[in-house]
């Protein structure tokens, strides 16, 4: 509190404004006791139950609770004292938060649940969930592909462990630091890093990252993370980010993007004096002109509306900070269905012309929105393509063009990321119209592709072209892929 007044982080005229504006999104009023007052976090199966034990005595009872640890056991679950506090316990059901951190009925098929409810101990049951892991898909889109390599001046070749360099301008960097969230996804498509599988992505070494970038000029962004980015701390990020200042053979790095999602999980951590080491560097970034993009991830007005996320936000824009927002959109958290079991446009669209507002309102930039991955329980939070696109057309053309989205809504595949720009009629046959946003050979960016329109399909890549045997792209992403694999597989002999 004393920072939040001392830097006038909440002020009145603000509050006021955005309360007065979205009251149904809004928990600056709430009064309400928190239920969550002991514990940062809680985590693991133990940390779940912990949290049960809390609700029950205060008259919870949220059922499902076999189905539930079996989510916990094949994905793990963390939550904060924040995004606790954050439910509406009083409708907890509906609420999106509930959805994003906590395993639902239905996640996973009845078959394995029945067999984990039967099992005869515990032992038993964790076999159950060790043997479903196999199907769970951590790597879709090809990921073990990107990892990069170079040969250094020793002649001694290089792999870079925990690193991911797909398109040109772009290299993600998972850090040995950022290996942990501050509260789990139950969506999260990176369960091995969560998980700690073998085969997850850790960069130990960064003068080995900055080799690899000085023999790559193309490289204009690092994008750390993990887990989350902001996990960490400021003696590592330092690391990072000093040479692309100092070394004049760095020159070509501009950015340095921190994906992270503790504006909505832990936004406490930003106003503390602990993280005022933090603030000065990116002050030290600011004034060198090296941009620090926070790459947030909102999908509800709900996650943006309470004092310590508005309070976290302006702290972080006072020190040049440029926060944007990019989520996918959800089943059961930013999109919704109706009574009858239909995709209801009107509701889920209003949902993202909310935040998009809001976030204009906080001067944080609507970057992109994306479709669900399909990894995970994929079949949970999808819906078709056509729906998603009629909700993303109703989001775009409602808003002034200051708070569209940057892109198109897109799906990540392993040609890059393909967007959905809308519908066509050709030959009196309707059709998706699809242009990629990223690519693996950035020229096919430049072209519109037409696919058969689809009602009920999730995934687009499994949509067929309108008029041709197969998409442009497709013998080009085979050979590449193939290349790839190829290269990777000699170097590693």
């Amino acid at each position: 509190m004393n920072i939040i007044n001392r830097e006038r982080l909440l002020p009145a005229g603000l509050l006021s404004r955005l309360h007065a504006s979205y009251p149904q999104h809004s928990g600056l009023l709430e009064s309400r006791e928190f239920l969550f007052n002991e514990k940062e976090h809680y985590t693991g199966l133990s940390g779940f139950r912990e949290v049960c034990s809390i609700l029950n005595k205060n008259g919870i009872d949220i059922g499902a609770i076999d189905e539930r640890e079996l989510f916990v056991e094949v994905y793990r679950f963390l939550a904060t004292r924040h995004t606790l506090n954050s439910i509406n316990w009083d409708d907890y059901p509906t609420d999106s938060v509930f959805q994003l951190v906590f395993p639902q009925p239905g996640m996973i098929d009845e078959q394995t649940t029945q067999q984990y409810i039967d099992s005869e101990d515990a032992k038993a049951r964790t076999q159950v969930a060790v043997d479903y892991m196999e199907k769970t898909n951590p790597h879709d889109g090809n990921q073990q592909l990107n990892k990069p390599w170079f040969v250094n001046d020793e002649g001694v070749l290089e792999f870079l462990d925990g690193s991911q360099h797909k398109y040109p301008q772009c290299q993600l960097v998972f850090d040995k630091t950022t290996q942990n969230c501050f509260s789990f996804c139950t969506y999260c498509f990176r369960h091995a890093q969560v998980r700690g599988d073998e085969d997850m992505f850790i960069q130990k070494d960064i003068a080995q990252l900055h080799e690899y970038l000085r023999r790559h000029t193309e490289v204009t962004d690092i994008l750390i993370t993990g887990g989350d980015g902001g996990y960490m701390p400021v003696s590592r990020l330092r690391q990072y980010v000093m040479p692309l200042i100092e070394d004049p053979s760095l020159l070509h790095v501009k950015n340095v993007r921190l994906a992270t999602r503790a504006l909505t999980f832990q936004p406490e951590m930003v106003l503390t004096e602990k993280y005022e080491p933090m603030l000065e560097l990116f002050d030290t970034m600011r004034d060198n002109g090296v941009q620090l993009a926070w790459m947030a991830h909102f999908s509800t007005p709900r996650e943006l509306l309470n004092p310590s996320t508005i309070a976290a936000i302006r702290r972080l824009q006072n020190h040049g900070v440029n926060i944007r927002s990019q989520s996918p959109m959800m089943n059961h958290i930013s999109l919704f269905k109706d009574e009858a079991g239909n995709v209801d446009v009107e509701r889920s669209s209003q949902n993202w012309i909310d935040l998009a507002t809001i976030l204009g309102m906080m001067c944080v930039g609507f970057h992109s929105m994306y479709c669900a991955r399909p990894t995970g329980e994929h079949h949970y939070y999808t819906a078709p393509l056509a729906d998603m696109g009629k909700i993303f057309n109703r989001i775009y053309r409602s808003l002034a063009s200051i708070n569209r989205p940057s892109r198109h809504i897109s799906m990540t595949i392993s040609a890059g990321k393909l967007a959905i720009l809308g519908t066509s009629v050709v030959n009196g046959e309707k059709c998706f119209a699809l242009q990629f946003t990223e690519a693996r050979n950035m020229e096919w960016m430049d072209r519109v592709i037409l696919a058969k329109y689809d009602e009920k399909e999730n995934k687009i890549d499994c949509l067929t072209p309108l008029d041709t045997d197969k998409f442009f792209f497709e013998d080009e992403l085979k050979q590449i892929e193939t290349d790839l694999a190829d290269a990777l597989q000699q170097r590693l002999g």
